[in-house]
């Protein structure tokens, strides 16, 4: 009974891991065709000024969960700023919300990175109108019209998020 058992729990976690890796995997063009709104939300950007997600409708934005703390977040944030940088002229936007626990390491990190697009202090309550927000980096890519087309959870290959911005922006 107890090898029954064994079976069906490696089972279920194998049908886990397939599962988040094709979720991970497939390109935003073959999300399921019914997306979600993305929830808005207004938070204080680092700067100071008021960030508002309903303010960037009529554009493709990357809102990216993330931490100063975490390696993969560290790892990937030069590579929105050079997304930021192609992209940006396109009517593209990254926004970065740092789950950090205070704002200081923060705007340190900020300028540290040469970080070219807003950043703002996140929590619980954000994360969790975004279903939770349990493990870092995620990034949500939001359509146009504000609507989830993408979500990576964890460290992303530097191509996935170039073909997946591409594509959104009709590229």
């Amino acid at each position: 009974m107890k090898r029954v058992w064994a079976l069906i729990v490696a089972a279920g976690l194998l049908l886990g891991l397939a599962a988040v890796y094709h979720h991970q995997h497939r390109p935003a063009e073959f999300a399921s065709a019914v997306h979600p709104m993305a929830p808005d939300f207004d938070v204080t950007a680092i700067d100071g000024k008021k960030l508002s997600l309903v303010d960037y409708r009529g554009k493709v934005v990357l809102l990216d969960f993330w931490a100063t703390w975490c390696t993969p977040c560290r790892e990937e944030i030069p590579r929105f700023v050079q997304l930021q940088e192609k992209y940006g002229q396109q009517r593209f936007q990254i926004i970065g919300i740092s789950m950090d626990d205070s704002i200081e390491p923060v705007r340190q990190f900020y300028g540290e990175f040469h970080m070219n697009y807003p950043v703002a202090l996140g929590g619980a309550k954000l994360g969790e109108l975004y279903g939770g927000i349990l493990g870092l980096p995620i990034a949500f890519l939001l359509d146009r019209e504000g609507r989830i087309v993408s979500k990576q959870i964890g460290p992303t290959a530097p191509g996935v998020f170039d073909r997946e911005i591409a594509t959104a922006l009709g590229r």
